[in-house]
């Protein structure tokens, strides 16, 4: 069975506003080493992938070398890529009338889109246009860099020609490598959790204030810095992302919890690369922050017109 990271009867009462956050840190790791059955971490930090063609995932066709990003000025269009890349990591500040949220695009796309299980950008340039089960139609990238502006952003879509959006579509097309579009790399965009799991939002408020608060907020407001900068996103009210957001979604956003936090601890592997919570960890934890009070989105009338709604839709 998978225990549990926490005792939670016994350290429920912790604060993390009550306690220096290095005192704090050092006993969540104590009762991690001494009592925990955690799994093995995810290999997160590697360089090179298979490649995979589209209609078969099982063959092996060759491989893809993570990009360093001084190479980017070596591409003709490096002022283009790099502009790309300053807006996916400081959306809110270059982009303000298009983002009503706290948020970046890499407040979910983590290390820049480029990590296993942290919602990576690699394969982005490739995989669309698809059909959507939520939409029910096929889009683009575009369309689904603007889905991420309109839900995740609680924001306005960008104009597909503008130098915003031609700029973060370079960065994603740069990302991939010149992977032809029959290919693509072999890493996952996200983990599992066991949906079959009853959230416990009791649980989950209790291991939220334990191993979430220091850097979303007692009242999962985030952190900006001086300037009003983000440094952690909100994680729910007026300026988080809105009920349409794939995040608001409990188990979707269970799997993000358990393989990208908490950043500030672990156990085994790298920091802030996952497995310090168990299944039912995560989804307690994730159900109690997506079911809080957050921004509506009036697109939602649209979604899942072919039926098929996700259990955890948040509508």
């Amino acid at each position: 069975m998978n225990k549990s990271l926490l005792n939670l009867p016994d350290v429920a009462s912790i604060s993390f506003l009550r306690i220096p956050m290095t005192m704090l840190a050092a006993a969540v790791c104590a009762f991690a080493i001494s009592g925990c059955d955690n799994p093995k971490p995810i290999e997160r930090n590697a360089t090179k992938f298979d490649l995979v063609s589209t209609d078969d995932a099982n063959e092996d066709i060759g491989s893809y070398v993570l990009p360093q990003d001084t190479s980017i000025s070596k591409e003709p269009n490096a002022d283009q890529i790099f502009y790309g890349k300053r807006l996916l990591n400081e959306t809110k500040r270059l982009m303000p009338e298009h983002v009503g949220a706290a948020m970046n695009c890499n407040s979910c796309h983590i290390a820049q889109g480029k990590i296993p299980l942290g919602d990576p950008y690699i394969n982005s340039f490739n995989t669309y246009p698809r059909v959507m089960p939520r939409s029910g139609k096929e889009i683009d990238l575009v369309g689904r860099i603007n889905g991420c502006f309109t839900r995740s952003m609680n924001g306005k879509a960008v104009d597909r020609d503008s130098d915003e959006m031609k700029a973060m579509v370079a960065y994603m097309e740069w990302l991939a490598q010149s992977t032809p579009k029959n290919l693509k790399v072999a890493i996952e965009n996200a983990g599992e959790v066991d949906t079959s799991l009853t959230p416990d939002p009791v649980r989950g408020e209790q291991i939220y204030q334990v191993q979430c608060a220091t850097c979303h907020g007692a009242n999962g407001e985030g952190i900006k810095d001086s300037r009003g900068d983000i440094v952690f996103p909100p994680l729910w009210g007026d300026e988080s992302f809105n009920i349409g957001a794939g995040m608001a979604r409990t188990y979707k956003a269970a799997a993000f919890v358990k393989y990208n936090m908490p950043m500030g601890i672990q156990t085994k592997g790298l920091w802030g690369h996952g497995n310090v919570l168990s299944d039912q960890d995560a989804v307690d934890v994730a159900h109690f922050f997506t079911h809080q009070q957050r921004p509506d989105f009036a697109g939602k009338v649209n979604d899942w017109p072919t039926g098929k709604k996700p259990k955890d839709a948040r509508y």
